[in-house]
């Protein structure tokens, strides 16, 4: 394909996406993403020819103009929008496929100083919502979507959408995914919620038993007011986001 086919090609998948987009021209002139996508073009070929430095110095340049940082070395596919554009950063062994979707102030980054592939690889028709962090030699699979704030560590499989740090999976293939262990969230918070789940069920058992045993209370009332007491007060510790 042409240089001006790619150019149009781009465009056109702008305009289909991008409901502000009234016009091409408006796209052509306006739009800093597509700007840093063909710079990147340019740069990319140098970078393959061995022309490390040039290709260093155009990447650099189209960072300054367009606020998008992109490693001449990153592989893109056809037909990527980087919407709004500014604080994009692309590293050096990402790979992103085609029509890919990206908003302001992703990154594509690595998680250390090892060499080989260290960057995510973006399959075709993926989402990445803005100031979202996808670290790693990861992949995210075709038409998945990552929500705004998300910091992906692990690979996520096709048709899928995650939120959260670290992400983990809230649709999958159209269906709503329900956690049941609170391990599978791995948030701040995910530790307290272990710790009150086990102690909710601990006296769950006690409570249950009750009509088996000897009640440790003598008003039988009272012992269900100190167990409701219990349940509130755990509660209390979770929404504080306090360690239990």
């Amino acid at each position: 394909m042409s240089l001006f086919a790619r150019i149009r090609e781009d465009i056109a998948s702008v305009m289909e996406r991008d409901p502000a987009a009234r016009s091409r021209l408006e796209v052509l002139l306006c739009y800093p993403g597509l700007w840093a996508v063909w710079i990147h073009r340019v740069s990319y070929r140098l970078w393959r020819a061995r022309l490390r430095l040039l290709a260093r110095m155009l990447s650099q340049l189209g960072r300054f103009f367009t606020g998008v940082d992109i490693h001449p070395g990153a592989t893109l596919g056809r037909r990527l929008f980087i919407d709004h554009a500014t604080g994009v950063v692309i590293g050096e062994t990402a790979i992103v496929g085609n029509d890919v979707t990206m908003y302001q102030g992703v990154t594509l980054g690595g998680t250390g100083k090892g060499h080989g592939k260290r960057h995510p690889t973006l399959c075709d028709g993926v989402f990445i919502g803005n100031n979202a962090n996808v670290l790693g030699n990861i992949t995210v699979g075709e038409n998945s979507r990552v929500g705004a704030g998300s910091v992906v560590l692990a690979d996520v499989p096709p048709n899928s959408t995650v939120v959260g740090v670290p992400a983990h999976i809230v649709y999958h293939n159209g269906q709503r995914v329900l956690i049941t262990d609170p391990h599978e969230i791995k948030d701040p918070l995910s530790d307290a919620l272990i710790a009150l789940s086990a102690r909710v069920d601990e006296l769950e058992e006690r409570f249950g038993a009750h009509e088996d045993r000897v009640a440790p209370f003598a008003d039988e009332e009272a012992e269900r007011a100190a167990y409701r007491m219990e349940l509130e007060r755990l509660s209390t510790y979770v929404s504080m986001g306090e360690g239990i």
